[in-house]
């Protein structure tokens, strides 16, 4: 049994004024892959150090399972971690570098050389046994890492960043084979990265952290879709949501988000979202546009136009990032390779109206999806 649970913790440094944890609540299920993401600073590389007892927490209790872990040292709380800097021993082989942990715990030679070989062929580095870390790419040296903590067969992964010194390249394969690692190992991973798109892949649920603060704790898709506020509709999602001022305006039985810019662009609110948008009429609100939720010129009506200047395009293959401005407000839109647009332009551009998303404007929480 190895959930993991966070009951009124609290992380203070001697000295400080706030806290970098404050009174944070929860509740990691058992074989659950959980990924803690935010801006540096958020607190999400200090939680997991809490669960893997290199911090000590100042008020609150954690358990791992049914135990209360607070007072119990790191080797006895059945965690391996894995770090960024791979943390390898450069004068052993990788043989020794997977070993060595249960070396130190005095487990038979027998039982060491059959949990490094199958760790070993799990991770694809039966042929480099022999190697020094030095002999060795970057992914290499990561998937010893990722063997040294597997042999210890523990209760929770606990993984700090551990793609951020890879290439682009190899952080998309490595993505994927720890995936493949934690399905296969059926255990409780718990993984902290700044990048959502590692958070949106990998992940059972995502913890969203601002401040030590958790903003939402949902599926990857549930964040995607309904993001409870301004924050986590700007950190999930890659390019970021795009955010316009509108004014909710009434006409003839009907509401329209009204966005002055290259002009005014008047869009209709679709029926399902107009309850939530009454009271609302005549205030300032904050509409959240999604880059890959602009559509083709052929959907364009009188009802969902968004004016716009064009700036510049990012070629990224079949499609590219199109940046444009509403007034003062630069806006990313995706768009297909085949579309040509002059730079310096006036445009007007669809917007997939059912899938907007409105914000209040003094408290940034949700109103509307």
């Amino acid at each position: 049994m190895a959930s993991i649970s966070f009951k009124n913790v609290t992380k203070m440094y001697e000295g400080a004024k706030t806290a970098v944890v404050p009174n944070l609540n929860l509740e990691i299920a058992d074989k659950e892959f959980i990924i803690l993401v935010g801006p540096s600073g958020c607190g999400k590389s200090t939680t997991l150090r809490m669960i893997a007892g290199l911090e000590t927490i100042t008020s609150g209790e954690l358990y791992i399972g049914d135990r209360l872990v607070n007072n119990i040292p790191p080797k006895d709380r059945d965690i391996a971690m894995v770090f960024q800097n791979y943390a390898l021993y450069p004068h052993m082989t990788v043989y020794n570098n997977i070993a060595f942990g249960l070396q130190l715990r005095k487990v038979d030679k027998a039982e060491i050389d059959r949990r490094v070989h199958e760790a070993a062929k799990i991770l694809d580095l039966d042929h480099l046994l022999q190697r020094k870390p030095k002999q060795l790419s970057g992914g290499q040296r990561q998937r010893v890492a990722l063997g040294r903590a597997m042999v210890r067969d523990p209760a929770v992964f606990l993984l700090d960043e551990p793609l951020s010194n890879l290439d682009a390249k190899l952080r998309t394969s490595m993505r994927s084979e720890i995936t493949r690692l934690h399905r296969r190992l059926d255990t409780t991973f718990v993984y902290v990265t700044h990048d959502q798109t590692e958070a949106m892949t990998m992940g059972d649920r995502i913890v969203v952290m601002k401040d030590g603060i958790i903003q939402q704790y949902d599926t990857p898709q549930v964040l995607y879709d309904t993001p409870d506020n301004l924050f986590v509709a700007g950190f999930i999602g890659s390019p970021q949501m795009n955010f316009l001022d509108a004014q909710i305006e009434e006409k003839g039985g009907k509401l329209y988000a009204v966005v002055e810019g290259e002009g005014t662009s008047r869009i209709l609110i679709p029926d399902a979202k107009v309850n939530a948008l009454k009271p609302y009429v005549g205030k300032t609100v904050i509409l959240g546009v999604r880059p890959e939720h602009f559509m083709a010129d052929e959907k364009l009506t009188a009802d969902n136009g968004l004016r716009v200047k064009v700036d510049f395009r990012e070629l990224l293959g079949a499609e590219y990032n199109l940046y444009v401005f509403s007034g003062e407000n630069k806006v990313i839109v995706k768009m297909p390779s085949t579309e040509k647009l002059p730079e310096g332009e006036e445009i007007t551009i669809a917007v997939n109206t059912p899938l907007m998303h409105f914000f209040d404007k003094e408290t940034e929480k949700a109103i509307v999806h």
